[in-house]
């Protein structure tokens, strides 16, 4: 695997939005500080819901992002989804919680799948995105950084799946907006999962 883009954004307003917004990405070709709160020079304008050491970073599957392209019929510019990084040869449903990326001077950890919302929904211009997202069973990856650094196009990323009780990101998408069981209760509190995800979990 390899890392195949580093996406910025600026907070800018989506038509018909009164809120600014960093969804909107592009790639760059330069390298990028990697500090324990993401992307250095990324916009991250809704910190209630984004953000933060446990969802410093959006990933992207290449895989995932064929699949989407072949699904809406059209070719995604990279930074689509507002993803911050997206790795070659990587399919997002089968990720889990507590996975691992090793870049060159970077560790990334697996803590949440990404919630679509109506923000995503506008940048996609499709109403009914959300419902669509989430039924694809793909979503993106939100990671913690382990490991702090430098980040640069092209590294080679070293994958390392998580050696406990797997909780893959389409597993974890399929429990939005629903109650909890005891059963996944005490599975993702014994995973590492995001700060976030865990109020929610233990509020349920």
């Amino acid at each position: 695997m390899k890392l195949a883009a580093i996406c910025l954004g600026q907070p800018e307003k989506l038509p018909g939005k009164s809120y600014r917004t960093g969804i909107n990405k592009a790639a760059i070709s330069a390298p990028v500080i990697l500090d324990r709160l993401g992307l250095v020079g990324d916009a991250v304008c809704n910190r209630k819901h984004h953000g933060g050491p446990d969802q410093a970073v959006l990933l992207e599957g290449s895989l995932t992002l064929d699949w989407w392209a072949g699904e809406l019929g059209r070719p995604l510019p990279l930074g689509t989804f507002g993803e911050n990084l997206v790795i070659e040869g990587l399919a997002n449903e089968g990720v889990a919680v507590g996975d691992r990326f090793h870049f060159d001077a970077v560790i990334l950890e697996v803590t949440s799948a990404r919630i679509p919302c109506a923000t995503l929904a506008a940048k996609m211009e499709e109403p009914g995105f959300v419902k669509r997202y989430t039924k694809a069973g793909r979503p993106g990856i939100y990671c913690r950084i382990l490991r702090t650094g430098m980040l640069e196009p092209g590294e080679t990323v070293l994958y390392k799946p998580f050696e406990g009780d797997r909780i893959s990101m389409s597993e974890l998408l399929s429990t939005f907006g629903k109650r909890f069981t005891d059963v996944q209760r005490s599975r993702l509190l014994a995973a590492p999962v995001s700060e976030r995800l865990r109020a929610a979990v233990m509020a349920s």
